[in-house]
């Protein structure tokens, strides 16, 4: 019997996931058993130029409680997920031989990694005779429906904004989830020859210690302490069941935030500092892909019928474009994006290591950038004010390289999207698409601005 697979990439998600959808109808309309799969690359607990692991132990409890989570909803509907140690570009093809696919799923990502993952396994399947089908889904809107070709996306995005709401542009309907997905392959269809394929695979455990290869379908563990302790100061608690990780966590926390009418005062907040209210914290789960953008602006759409729109309410539909503003720059500039220079002609920007590296510690001597870092590295979590803040003082104080920044935020931050990280690095380092030349913020004023009272330096133990 063959097989369809289903790789989990940033779509952590059962219910309005077009690639899974596509990968269910195939398996059910030819018989075929269906199997979902996650791959951890152990590089992403390794050093890299700039940061001692590219994913901190933050990103890795929520990881792993959202492959829980998915796992968890997988098994009612009779399936499970099978997690795998590698890079995804040796094992994939290894599972498709050793099941007999004949179709692998996934989400398509458009920065420059993972872009080269999916066009390495292009070509191994056009190889080897296997249909390999990413498909186009993190956005809002899709890019079809844009007033626009990709290629021709304003690069200001007040302009883009514009021209979308000119031309009414929408998001789909968020699709449903399976009641009850098709088989998995047989065990023994997996066991051995993914032994040979995985070799020595690395556990996600609190040192990164190596360990067994993971052959069951098991989800990463999870960091525990002393790595990580609660923290009760956190903006995210993530710990917490109102912040649990994975899809009924994120369905949950929409839900709550709807019924509260939280949408009509989310402008007046949003650049708050301590508190999970100030703004929709669901960028989360937006960033694991536990829920959708057209999921959200459905409630949100819903909410506006029952409750009226305000400029808080539309706000969120602002936000939601600036995300897909970073997609689309993304699938126009692609890796111009990733240069020293960014989308200029500037000259490579400067770097400081010892400065960096303070920076990091919270060890500045500004009070509030050392807050801000200080409840990066003890949560997890900044709020977007705080990012721009401790990001201007980083490029334009310290005369640091701005990847050196971006590269921290991936490492710490539980809602780390590559796009929009890259997209507000760039943005404020003045290498982007910013017609401003980049944001330098005066620290005097952003305190009295928005600590006017001291209070969020006092809860970080910086005043």
């Amino acid at each position: 019997m063959s097989t369809v697979i289903h790789w989990f990439r940033h779509d952590l998600r059962l219910a309005d996931n077009p690639a899974l959808t596509r990968a269910v109808r195939a398996a059910q309309a030819h018989g075929h058993t269906l199997l979902p799969v996650y791959i951890w690359d152990p590089a992403q607990a390794q050093p890299t130029r700039w940061v001692p692991r590219r994913m901190g132990p933050h990103r890795m409890a929520v990881l792993a409680d959202t492959l829980t989570a998915l796992d968890s909803a997988l098994q009612q509907r009779g399936s499970r997920l099978l997690v795998l140690h590698g890079a995804a570009v040796s094992l994939l093809p290894r599972l498709v031989r050793a099941v007999q696919a004949v179709q692998v799923s996934a989400e398509a990502i458009a920065a420059p990694e993972e872009q080269d993952e999916a066009d390495a396994l292009a070509r191994t399947a056009r190889l080897e005779g296997w249909r390999w089908t990413p498909v186009w889904q993190s956005s809002l809107l899709d890019p079809p429906d844009l007033p626009f070709a990709v290629e021709r996306t304003p690069d200001v995005f007040t302009a883009f904004r514009q021209q979308v709401e000119r031309a009414d542009v929408q998001p789909r309907a968020p699709l449903p989830a399976a009641a009850r997905l098709p088989a998995l392959p047989p065990h023994d269809a997996l066991w051995e020859p993914m032994a040979a394929a995985q070799g020595h695979a690395a556990r996600l455990t609190q040192d990164g210690a190596h360990g067994p290869p993971l052959l069951c379908h098991t989800p990463l563990k999870r960091p525990v302490p002393p790595v990580l302790m609660p923290e009760a100061r956190s903006a995210f608690p993530y710990h917490l069941p109102a912040c649990a990780p994975g899809e009924a966590g994120a369905q949950d926390h929409l839900a709550q935030y709807m019924s509260r009418k939280l949408p009509h005062s989310y402008k007046h907040t949003r650049n708050g500092l301590i508190g999970v209210d100030y703004s929709s914290k669901l960028s989360p789960w937006l960033a694991s892909g536990a829920l959708s953008a057209p999921q959200i602006m459905a409630a949100l759409r819903a909410f506006e019928a029952e409750h009226g729109a305000n400029d808080g309410s539309y706000w969120l539909w602002f936000e939601l474009l600036w995300r897909d503003h970073f997609r689309l720059m993304h699938l126009k500039h692609g890796r111009a994006l990733y240069r020293a220079r960014g989308l200029t002609q500037l000259s490579p920007p400067p770097h400081d290591p010892q400065a960096f590296q303070r920076w990091c510690e919270a060890r500045t001597g500004q009070p509030l950038v050392d807050a801000g870092m200080r409840e990066l590295a003890a949560s997890g979590f900044l709020s977007n004010r705080m990012r721009q803040v401790v990001a201007s003082h980083l490029v334009h104080d310290l005369r640091c390289d701005w990847r050196a920044g971006a590269a921290w935020f991936e490492s710490q931050l539980v809602d780390h999207d590559v796009y929009s990280n890259q997209g507000n690095w760039l943005y404020v380092a003045g290498r982007g698409t910013d017609p401003r030349g980049g944001r330098r913020f005066n620290l005097d004023k952003q305190a009295q601005d928005h600590d006017p009272q001291g209070h969020y330096r006092r809860l970080w133990g910086t005043a």
